[in-house]
């Protein structure tokens, strides 16, 4: 299990929980908005924090609730599943974000109940697809992962990064046509300074409203997340 981050104490990545976050190493996307440049680029720049993970798990029982685990794509882990299983022995509840384009895999981890929550996020509408992953790839996976996630009974969410110079007004109606009635949150962009790519930039509030304004006719949950004024 490659594990080459972690961040102690979230309020934040894991909905009603006190939580940690583990960061896992590589992802097959190289999505040019990526803020997590560095575990795509060199997933192995470190060694595995596993052990560490653990350790740390184990000691703070009566602290933490939940353990988040992002990426990267954790769903490229191949000992995913029996990591998991180690965390929830400890007493955790789990969620899992993904990028959705393993169907396959996301459907036997949540079939096998080992996941308690879980985030997918869709890169842009299906017809540019492309240009926010960073190559050329049928959406055909992604829109499988949705209808899993929806279908899954479990608690879940959609959500999109907002970019300007990569999205518009009109990818979020494509969106919400796509995910239908379903808790999805357009998020702010960052440049965390470790990006993929270039000429990425975050829209405006006053953009942020136009682009949740064209997804709330489709989709009627939709809110924004981590937007200043």
């Amino acid at each position: 299990m490659n594990i080459q981050g972690i961040q102690k104490l979230s309020l934040l990545d894991y909905p009603g929980k006190v939580a940690c976050t583990l960061f896992t190493g590589g992802c097959n996307l190289r999505c040019p908005f990526c803020h997590n440049a560095s575990l795509v680029r060199t997933p192995a720049a470190v060694p595995s924090m596993k052990d560490d993970v653990i350790s740390y798990l184990s000691s703070r029982r009566s602290l933490l609730d939940g353990v988040c685990i992002t990426g990267g794509e954790p769903l490229i882990q191949v000992d995913l599943e029996s990591f998991i299983r180690e965390v929830r022995a400890l007493g955790y509840s789990v969620k899992l974000d993904t990028n959705g384009s393993f169907p396959d895999k996301l459907s036997h981890i949540l079939q096998a109940g080992l996941i308690d929550y879980v985030a997918m996020d869709i890169k842009s509408a299906p017809e540019t697809y492309s240009s926010a992953i960073g190559f050329e790839m049928s959406t055909e996976v992604f829109e499988r992962s949705i209808d899993i996630i929806k279908n899954s009974g479990i608690a879940h969410e959609f959500r999109t990064t907002a970019v300007k110079g990569i999205h518009s007004v009109s990818d979020f109606a494509s969106i919400g046509k796509l995910i239908g009635d379903e808790p999805y949150f357009i998020q702010s962009f960052v440049d965390s300074g470790n990006l993929l790519g270039d000429g990425c930039s975050a829209f405006s509030y006053e953009e942020m409203q136009e682009l949740l304004s064209a997804v709330l006719p489709y989709t009627p949950r939709a809110s924004l997340r981590g937007i200043d004024k």
